[in-house]
């Protein structure tokens, strides 16, 4: 396999015919659905999704959810954990030009109305139960009677919940039941409603508390992602066919955009764990011949501890890719003999800036990814013009006035670029004070960008 990472940047680049051209997330599966047909596209260990089998099923579903009423702008909420279903949605919703707002599947009663209200959600999506908690007496408690349509003055917006599998609710309307109603939308009007939905236009809204204690929605456009996503595959040199394993949330940024969307590029898979246990991360690498795992540092102690313990193959990793916090040099040597990726990443991001917006580079040293998040993501031909190549540029403000700060000086981490959100949703005043007139947004985050252009965390 090549490991030259140029060559494979020059790979991805050329699939794009060396230039990016916008486009929203459902029209870029379809191109890659053409490309890629009978590839796996989403890998469990009972069941493979070819990448045509993942475009039909979201077409059925997206058919469904027009027929109830879904349309585009409208907001639909899932509460999905990581299975094949949520991709199915994604793109489902996408299709409609609808707006998908992925919600932690923990969520009890009140942290679920939050949502539903500052979302204005039309349509939940939910599963039935999560780990250590009964999704259906969340919803009876809020919605009670919704499997007869919902009506609820405390989410008032909310009209419809479709369940994933209504075995423990029959009668509820579930995914099978909205593929039952598809033929009411022929494949003909689906086309006409998918050639209206624009690049620019919100894809996601994804709930954040950031630093104000209270929900914002980031408003996240097709573009945005799909930028973010490609760039992730640029800068990370992913290889043809790349697989990811995860069991980092498909409702988080880091796994939809760094593990779902960016293998899309390559052609690639991934192979989501609903949970996280080390020796279930190890065995699917060993059964489906992962090339990548995603990471928080606390995992990656987890999982170098068991396969210190226990033998597996893991040939086929080529990466690792832990962050969100920083590990010291020592963890980053274990994964090194333990693991034995070919090379190890760490990167820095939130969600308004559509996940990583820093990366450090293959080849990287174990102490340079140890005491930095990075450079600034490439973007290969998703970069926009002065920006250097990159998808994002960084500089630091002072705190306390927002007022730009020397080079090199320690501050707070402010970021623009074409991967980060304009606004949060129905919230002009929280955009006001966290976005400037010139797109700069304020992390909350101290750091600072050294010379050699690598960016350091120095706290919250």
């Amino acid at each position: 396999m090549d490991l030259d990472p140029g060559r494979r940047r020059e790979r991805l680049e050329a699939a794009l015919g060396r230039a990016w051209a916008p486009m929203p997330l459902a029209g870029r599966f379809d191109a890659l659905a053409v490309t890629h047909a009978e590839r796996p596209h989403v890998i469990t260990d009972s069941r493979t999704w070819s990448y045509r089998e993942m475009r039909d099923w979201s077409r059925g579903l997206a058919r469904g959810l027009h027929e109830i009423g879904v349309r585009p702008g409208e907001r639909v909420a899932l509460v999905v954990d990581n299975r094949p279903e949520f991709v199915a949605v994604k793109l489902a919703v996408a299709r409609l030009g609808a707006v998908a707002v992925p919600v932690n599947f923990s969520y009890q009663a009140d942290e679920l109305a939050t949502v539903l209200r500052s979302s204005q959600a039309s349509v939940l999506v939910s599963i039935d139960a999560a780990i250590g908690v009964d999704r259906l007496a969340v919803l009876d408690e809020l919605v009670p009677g919704w499997e007869a349509g919902a009506a609820s003055d405390t989410v008032p917006h909310l009209r419809r919940v479709v369940l994933v599998s209504n075995e423990r609710r029959p009668g509820a309307l579930d995914l099978r039941g909205l593929l039952d109603r598809a033929a009411g939308l022929p494949e003909a009007g689906l086309r006409r409603l998918e050639d209206r939905v624009g690049p620019d236009s919100p894809c996601d809204i994804v709930f954040t508390s950031g630093t104000s204690g209270h929900p914002l929605g980031a408003v996240l456009s097709h573009d945005m992602v799909l930028r973010s996503a490609y760039g992730s595959a640029y800068h990370r040199a992913f290889g043809d066919g790349w697989r990811i394993c995860f069991s980092l949330p498909l409702y988080h940024v880091f796994g939809y955009v760094e593990g779902l969307l960016a293998s899309m590029f390559a052609g690639g898979a991934i192979i989501p764990h609903a949970v996280f246990n080390p020796r279930s991360i190890l065995a699917a690498v060993q059964q489906h011949q992962a090339s990548e795992v995603l990471f928080v540092p606390t995992m990656s102690v987890a999982v170098v501890d068991e396969a210190a313990r226990h033998r597996y193959d893991l040939s086929s990793l080529e990466s690792v890719f832990s962050a969100a916090a920083a590990a010291p040099v020592w963890l980053w040597q274990r994964i090194e003999k333990q693991l034995a990726p070919r090379q190890v990443f760490t990167g820095y991001g939130q969600t308004e800036v559509s996940a990583a917006t820093t990366l450090t580079r293959p080849g990287d040293p174990v102490e340079l990814v140890a005491e930095t998040i990075g450079r600034e993501k490439l973007g290969g031909v998703a970069a926009s013009p002065g920006f250097d190549g990159a998808l994002a540029h960084y500089r630091t403000v002072d705190p306390f006035t927002g007022a730009p700060l020397p080079a090199g000086a320690e501050g707070e981490l402010s970021a623009r670029g074409p991967i980060v959100t304009r606004g949060y949703f129905n919230d002009p005043e929280r955009t006001a004070a966290q976005i400037d007139a010139d797109g700069w947004f304020r992390s909350g985050d101290l750091g600072r960008v050294r010379d050699d252009g690598y960016l350091e965390l120095t706290g919250r």
